[in-house]
């Protein structure tokens, strides 16, 4: 029968002696609904599906549920150079294993766009192929943010979103409360003159580590030194590290603490001994060290999978999704130690 024809699930309700609609909630049916067959029965179908390869029509399921069973994945910046794989690769690993648990397939929306012009709906985009879509990057396009809110398409982002025209529903990491356990942890130690590397923004999830950094600071400690410091060479940020005085210096890229650090030991100058050095969390570009730096996890395959949930939910339920951040969880590292007496106490607040 396999050689001539297409198998329907006519087909394999005779095999297995049930009836086409037994066939077709062993398929596709609600838990509920399925676990009302008897056990005895479920697996007969399902043997007769294992023995003769049956695959379900998608046509003919998208006509019966209105589902293709397939979700979109976008990411504003490629996903598979060596460069951000190790910020991409978590997500994607907890996607596929929730998708996978959830009876779902991913789609990978590449050809929306080329290289820093990736668009969600750039000309013949594929989004509709899609049941509902995951959205990743470091930064999003706001007027495809309140596209997407606007015509109630099925997505979830992934990171913090502030509203576009109506709540986004995210799955992200809560790096402002990360960042403020970090700071309060070096204030502790007697830090009070610290350093910030790196931006303030305008992307959400480097707004809340200035947010958490900032927050902190107050009669106990004073933001020293503020440099950004992309494109900046390394013996300049320990320069102005050096001048102001700052115990404690905190980096938004782990490639940028990276590089300082490897610079400051060639330069005679060790870590913490001469001064401390915290990452709030590995941004975006990757980076190798063997100094193990006190920072914080993002739960990167956490929010894949929950973002995966959320989104399956939307799209079985009509609900709106919701706003989750998970909690950052602290690495102690070997980078942080008591403030270094004897530094300068000029107050120079500057930035670079």
């Amino acid at each position: 029968m396999r050689g001539h024809r297409r198998l329907t699930q006519n087909d394999i309700a005779k095999l297995a002696g049930v009836s086409q609609a037994t066939v077709s909630l062993v398929l596709n049916g609600a838990p509920t609904a399925i676990a009302r067959i008897p056990a005895e029965t479920r697996e007969r179908v399902q043997a007769v599906i294992r023995t003769t390869g049956y695959v379900a029509d998608p046509i003919a399921r998208r006509m019966a549920k209105g589902l293709n069973r397939i979700l979109g994945v976008f990411t504003y910046e490629p996903a598979f150079p060596s460069e951000q794989a190790d910020f991409f690769t978590p997500f994607l690993l907890g996607i596929e294993e929730e998708a996978q648990q959830q009876n779902y397939d991913l789609l990978l929306l590449t050809s929306a766009g080329v290289g820093d012009n990736r668009k969600i709906f750039s000309e013949g985009n594929r989004l509709r192929i899609a049941d509902g879509c995951l959205v990743l990057g470091r930064e999003f396009d706001r007027k495809e943010l309140v596209r997407l809110v606007a015509e109630d398409y099925p997505f979830v982002a992934i990171g913090r979103r502030e509203d576009a025209g109506g709540p986004v529903p995210y799955v992200g990491g809560d790096y402002a409360a990360g960042t403020r356990r970090l700071v309060e942890q070096a204030i502790a130690l007697g830090h009070s003159r610290l350093a910030y590397i790196g931006p303030d923004g305008p992307a959400e999830s480097v707004a809340d580590r200035w947010h958490g950094f900032a927050s902190e600071l107050g009669t106990m400690a004073e933001l020293t030194l503020h440099v950004d410091a992309v494109n900046r060479p390394a013996d300049e940020i320990i320069d102005a590290i050096e001048a102001r005085g700052v115990t404690a210096a905190f980096f938004i890229e782990l490639a940028d603490a990276v590089r300082v650090e490897a610079r400051a030991r060639e330069r005679g100058l060790v870590v913490p001994q001469d001064f401390s050095m915290v990452v709030l969390g590995s941004h975006i570009r990757a980076a190798r060290s063997p100094v193990r730096f006190t920072s914080y996890e993002i739960p990167r395959e956490e929010m894949g999978r929950q973002a995966t949930a959320m989104l399956v939910n939307r799209i079985e339920t009509g609900g709106a999704g919701s706003q989750i951040l998970l909690t950052c969880q602290p690495v102690e590292g070997e980078t942080l130690g008591p403030a270094v007496a004897g530094r300068a106490q000029t107050s120079i607040k500057k930035r670079m």
